[in-house]
């Protein structure tokens, strides 16, 4: 069966990134009510596609099979993108979740492997403490070659820098009650910023912040309790669903070391989106009425440091 075949099917902007996984989600919003149980995801056209965009692709799979839906997802037709989808290790997660079409990888060559590409982590899943001890190793075997030579991070930095990462990853152990994924790839910002970063998406589709701190904060409140507000306080003040002094609080030092960098964090979380941008990006803080997407999703952007 082709993804034409199917009774919806939903069309991803070129750009698959944080702004087109957005959109993404709207067109899907809008068209929900339809019954369909089965969906096409037509990735044709699509040019360029960033962690962000690959993890979402896999959640929003997740998604689509926990409703009971069928699933089609057609390869994009540039190369290019389907190569970089299998050097990023997307094609180990699909199984169960999308049927190909074509219903075969067919390139011509793969990306090199290599410890000196501009790839940091593959798509890796979280589900146990174990995974992200392979995280945090992969990432520092990795760090000379990306972190140090391209982002001229310092060994201090490199630490602060896995220990945001493991506080991330971390929270989903701790607080959504469900499997989640990583990944993670170095980039130049050639237009607002003329300078490398790293890209970091970590999702997951678990009870989502709101759900996480209800037990302690919905009734204090009231009405005004909502999944905007949720983010706010983990982000912002620290909120933790933990009243043990020291536990929690890893969003807010994750936080505080992606401002002192200069560099963006973003949040989603049920049906509200919350950003921090720095002074080389502009865009709007709070998104309180975005399409409902279960779990928590965060996008960390991390430039190259002067000098």
């Amino acid at each position: 069966m082709r993804c034409g075949d199917m009774d919806l099917v939903l069309v991803p902007p070129p750009a698959v990134d944080e702004k087109g996984f957005e959109l993404f989600l709207g067109q899907f919003g809008r068209r929900a009510w339809a019954e369909s149980d089965r969906i096409g995801i037509d990735l044709g056209d699509v040019t360029f596609i960033d962690p962000y965009g690959m993890v979402g692709m896999l959640e929003f799979g997740y998604y689509l099979k926990s409703l009971g839906k069928n699933v089609i997802l057609r390869l994009p037709r540039t190369e290019e993108v389907s190569k970089y989808l299998e050097r990023m290790d997307f094609f180990r997660f699909h199984s169960g979740l999308f049927v190909l079409d074509p219903p075969w990888l067919d390139l011509t060559e793969r990306y090199h492997r290599s410890i000196s590409s501009d790839v940091l982590l593959e798509i890796t899943r979280i589900e146990k403490s174990d995974d992200i001890h392979f995280i945090v190793g992969r990432v520092r075997d990795r760090a000379g070659s990306i972190l140090e030579a391209h982002l001229h991070y310092d060994e201090r930095a490199i630490h602060h820098f896995i220990v945001a990462l493991s506080e991330v990853c971390q929270n989903i152990l701790e607080h959504s009650q469900n499997i989640g994924y990583v990944g993670i790839q170095k980039y130049f910002y050639a237009k607002s910023l003329a300078k490398n970063v790293v890209k970091i998406a970590v999702m997951d589709l678990g009870i989502g912040i709101k759900n996480s701190l209800s037990p302690r904060f919905s009734s204090v409140c009231g009405e005004k309790w909502s999944d905007l507000l949720a983010i706010e306080k983990a982000l912002l003040h620290g909120a933790s669903r933990y009243e043990d002094i020291g536990r929690g609080h890893g969003l807010t030092e994750v936080r505080k070391f992606v401002q002192t960098w200069n560099g963006k964090i973003a949040i989603r979380s049920g049906t509200a989106k919350f950003s921090l941008f720095p002074s080389w990006e502009k865009g709007s803080r709070v998104h309180s009425e975005v399409t409902f997407f279960p779990g928590t999703q965060i996008s960390l952007v991390l430039p190259e440091m002067s000098g």
